[in-house]
């Protein structure tokens, strides 16, 4: 695929996965501010918060999947750092433990409003936060045009359905 000036576009990939990223970092963000309880002042009750804190969940696990069914595969011939039980998969693996103590919190507090404890929401949210936000900023970064032309010949680059 070229830009409108006819030169590859070796950044499509990173400048697509900056905007997921962008989006997960930005539901991170109004998960963490709310989880003090203002998410009342700003109209939500606490299940609609919950919900928002359940949308971030599926939705990282959902493009974790993605990621990991069909992108890293053909990264993976190419790019050592996309194979299996190397740093992106070990980062979605972290983080997936986070999201399986997030979503056992929401579970526990949509089932009993009365015990919901921002201290132990923003603990779990801080637990990682770290891992997330450095894979979030380390995958963009390997998915550079720079990095690309690296270990793809631009066939090879285009070719991969993103």
């Amino acid at each position: 695929m070229s830009c409108s000036t006819g030169e590859p576009n070796w950044n499509r990939l990173a400048e697509t996965m900056a905007y997921f990223h962008d989006h997960f970092r930005h539901e991170f963000n109004a998960v963490y501010e709310l989880a003090d309880g203002s998410f009342g002042k700003r109209g939500m009750s606490l299940q609609m918060y919950l919900r928002l804190a359940a949308q971030l969940a599926k939705g990282l696990t959902a493009h974790h999947t993605i990621e990991e069914r069909y992108l890293f595969p053909i990264l993976a011939k190419h790019m050592a750092s996309f194979k299996d039980d190397e740093v992106h998969l070990k980062s979605h693996e972290a983080i997936h433990h986070g999201l399986d103590d997030l979503t056992a919190l929401i579970r526990k507090w949509s089932e009993e409003p009365a015990t919901y404890n921002p201290q132990e929401m923003r603990a779990c949210l801080d637990s990682w936060r770290e891992v997330l936000f450095n894979h979030l900023d380390q995958e963009v970064k390997d998915l550079s045009g720079e990095n690309m032309k690296k270990h793809w010949t631009l066939e090879e680059f285009e070719s991969i359905p993103i």
